[in-house]
């Protein structure tokens, strides 16, 4: 009886219907595989259409591609003499299936549907597939006629069974199963399953490492030493937990499909296990520094593009997303010193340039990252002079320009036209005037990043165009406070699913670990827009002011911050995302869940006003998360129209009857305590 098996899995860079690639991809990953002595491969869920085709799902074609790819893995010498173990969509009985297909020498021994389907935060499968409700069940599926030209077989078992080898049993799980309180590994390990499998298409969420951890912990704890590969061990751990076997006699089996192939060899004896995993958690800051910078460089060599172009206005958000491309760099610097090939063809195609060889990240920045610093009569010296700083540490190209020639030209056709100047609220202007007049320069900037990302490589004498990069973060998305077609729309936007408070941990993360000193008065500066009139030479406008009601709060960053534009904290705006988007709370629920967590800082009356507050901002821009850029998802909370956040983009701001509901119970906590009752909270 054989003791020791090895098994692979991977986590190929799949493309949405990039069949060509992902069959190059899978057909490699198999070939590793077998060079380090596995009898079975484990791929990523939908890896042969890729996991994200969305609507395609419902279109034949992809289903018809999916299956020419199978047969190219049929036929390839590669799959011999190794279990194969693909994923792709399957129709049977007209319903579409998202399956696991295990083959061994041209010859498919079960085509296993998923059963429970993810259908929250990111996922939508209950929109494409359905799941198969009929557990230990199979029937018999006929192939089409391209895969039986190939197998030799007519129909193949299709349905809840394991795999029965020479030497163990096999079972499979798919990704959202896993996670579920009655997985089906389960009742596997009971019916006498050794090995449980899962292929994943799990998302990247800062500080989801943990649960992923943790449930895979739970899972193999129930059944096996964690991380053995000794059948022998598994046998003994088992047969000594009278209470496992006593459930094991009762269990009902499942099908098993009988594989005339062993897992391990004859002479596996000395053969050692693998020692069992030490998984390294990352801090929310590495997550930040790796995750988006490894997302920017698939982006950037997929686009056939030449680089990113950023709008750097020396602020917290467009220096945290300055510091993303350059660990980028350093990432890129680093696989090609270790000897990886493809990165280096990759380098080389995207600078067009077939003898380099990036050798430094500030050198290789240079080549493909340019910064640009769009001043105003409104900007200060000291954003300036930040920007200047970092893009020169960092090695970006910078530029340096000023936007006030094109907006008082702008604004002049307006005049011609109207007959009527708007002006600043400093100089006399209403507050609509004010709003408008800061606009206009925030959406001229835009129009000269796409200008200058499109040509500035042409003037330098270079080829190739750069992506925009957006900087907005998840905060202030959610509350809308930027303008709509503004830096903030972008191509790409590594930022946008990151809060405030979590960049500026990530800024004192670089400014320690990559000795980037520009950062410093960076993180200290308060937040500004810089769009209104300098006072003296100074910055009078930004993000967040002390309120006088709230300067003797103990708890200062939890107090209510007010300014004229956004009115609350980032840190507060992250509790009401929370609230709003995970712990699904309308206005109503939000207060009643916040009077207690505030309230040894707020009044019910207090907690009122800013919650009251937050839904007007909220409901009054919700339409601008329509046009948000698309950005790498690092938040549950993400407000991101379209791709995460499903909710109207129109709202009756008013939200009188909710308000009504908050004000009654204001007045009856204040009634309670014996305070005078006031008619309306605001």
């Amino acid at each position: 009886m054989g003791r020791t098996v090895t098994v692979a899995t991977c986590a190929l860079n799949q493309w949405a219907l990039d069949f060509d690639g992902n069959l190059a991809r899978i057909l490699q990953s198999i070939e590793i595989a077998k060079y380090k002595g596995a009898r079975y491969r484990l791929g990523p869920e939908l890896e042969i259409c890729g996991y994200g085709c969305s609507d395609h799902y419902y279109e034949s074609d992809t289903l018809l591609h999916s299956f020419e790819v199978l047969a190219k893995l049929l036929e390839s010498p590669a799959t011999q003499d190794i279990i194969c173990d693909v994923g792709m969509p399957v129709m049977c009985r007209n319903v579409r299936y998202n399956c696991r297909v295990i083959f061994l020498n041209k010859k498919i021994l079960l085509i296993r549907p998923k059963m429970i389907l993810a259908n929250t935060g990111n996922y939508r499968e209950l929109r494409w597939f359905t799941p198969w409700s009929r557990a230990r069940f199979v029937e018999e599926y006929f192939l089409p006629r391209m895969i039986q030209e190939v197998t030799g077989q007519e129909t193949v078992p299709f349905g809840d069974a394991v795999l029965a080898t020479k030497d163990t049993c096999l079972g499979s799980e798919i990704c959202e199963e896993l996670w579920a309180p009655n997985s089906p590994h389960i009742e596997m390990g009971l019916d006498g399953v050794e090995i449980f499998t899962n292929s994943s298409g799990s998302h990247h969420v800062l500080r989801k490492a943990h649960t992923r951890v943790n449930v895979v912990n739970s899972a193999t704890a129930k059944e096996v030493l964690v991380a053995t590969l000794d059948l022998e061990d598994v046998r003994s751990y088992r047969a000594e937990i009278s209470c496992r076997n006593l459930e094991a006699s009762k269990v009902n089996s499942y099908p098993r499909i009988k594989v005339n192939f062993s897992l391990s060899c004859s002479d596996d004896i000395c053969v050692p296990t693998c020692e069992p995993i030490q998984w390294r958690y990352h801090s929310p800051e590495e997550e930040i520094c790796l995750g988006p910078a490894c997302w920017l460089w698939d982006y950037l060599r997929r686009s056939n593009q030449a680089g990113f172009f950023l709008p750097l206005s020396g602020g917290i958000d467009s220096s945290a997303t300055a510091c993303i491309v350059y660990s980028m760099c350093r990432q890129v610097c680093l696989a090609v010193k270790n000897g990886n090939q493809g990165v280096l063809a990759d380098v080389r195609r995207i600078v067009n340039d077939e003898t380099y060889t990036p050798e430094d990240s500030q050198e290789f920045c240079g080549h493909i990252f340019t910064t640009c610093y769009m001043a105003s009569e409104n900007s200060s010296q000291d954003t300036y002079n930040r920007a200047k700083l970092l893009a020169e540490q960092i090695g970006s190209y910078h530029i340096n320009l000023n936007i006030d020639v094109a907006v008082k030209a702008i604004v002049g056709i307006f005049s011609m036209v109207m007959g009527r100047s708007p002006q600043f609220r400093v100089y006399g202007g209403s507050s609509r005037e004010n709003l408008a007049l800061q606009n206009v320069q925030a959406r001229i900037r835009m129009v000269l990043a796409y200008l200058f990302a499109q040509l500035s490589h042409w003037a330098r004498g270079m080829p190739g165009g750069l992506l925009v990069l957006g900087s907005a973060n998840v905060d202030e998305s959610l509350h809308g406070y930027l303008t709509k077609y503004d830096c903030s729309s972008a191509d790409i936007n590594p930022v946008g699913g990151i809060s405030k408070t979590d960049l500026r941990s990530f800024i004192q993360y670089c400014m320690e670990n990559f000795q980037l000193t520009a950062l410093r008065s960076i993180i200290s500066a308060p937040p500004t827009a810089e769009l209104e009139p300098l006072a003296d030479g100074q910055v009078s406008q930004t993000d967040e002011v002390m309120g006088s009601a709230f300067k003797k709060c103990s708890v200062p960053f939890l107090c209510m911050i007010f300014q004229e534009d956004m009115g609350m904290t980032y840190t507060e705006l992250s509790v009401y995302g929370k609230l709003r988007k995970m712990a699904k709370a309308g206005p109503y629920s939000m207060f009643c869940k916040l009077i207690n967590m505030w309230k040894e800082i707020c009044t019910p009356r207090e907690v009122a006003s800013k919650v009251k507050h937050f839904f007007r901002m909220y409901s009054i821009n919700r339409h601008k998360m329509t046009t948000l850029t698309p950005a790498y998802h690092a938040e549950n909370y993400s407000p991101e129209d379209n791709r995460f956040d499903l909710r109207p983009f129109l709202y009756n701001s008013t939200w009188s009857w909710q308000f009504r509901s908050i004000d009654k119970q204001v007045s009856n906590l204040e009634s309670k305590e014996g305070k005078p009752v006031l008619e309306d909270v605001d």
